[in-house]
């Protein structure tokens, strides 16, 4: 099964992870602010995570690891 893992911390919430996800299971959160003051990325569904690492590449900060 695949890890995806955010570094919340310094996450800017940009979104492009968001977009990046063919199967639509990252969100930034709604609940959470990090250091930064940022809404960082979070996964909604691990289990339907396919491990294409799209969302590790498109991220422009590198706080995303993806572990199959």
């Amino acid at each position: 099964m695949a890890k995806v893992t955010f570094d919340t911390d310094i996450c800017k919430g940009c979104g492009l992870c968001v977009t990046a996800c063919p199967k639509g299971i990252i969100r930034l959160a709604k609940d959470k602010i990090n250091k930064k003051g940022h809404s960082p990325a979070e996964i909604t569904d691990q289990e339907k995570c396919i491990a294409c690492a799209f969302c590790a590449t498109m991220c422009p900060d590198c706080v995303i690891t993806v572990e199959k």
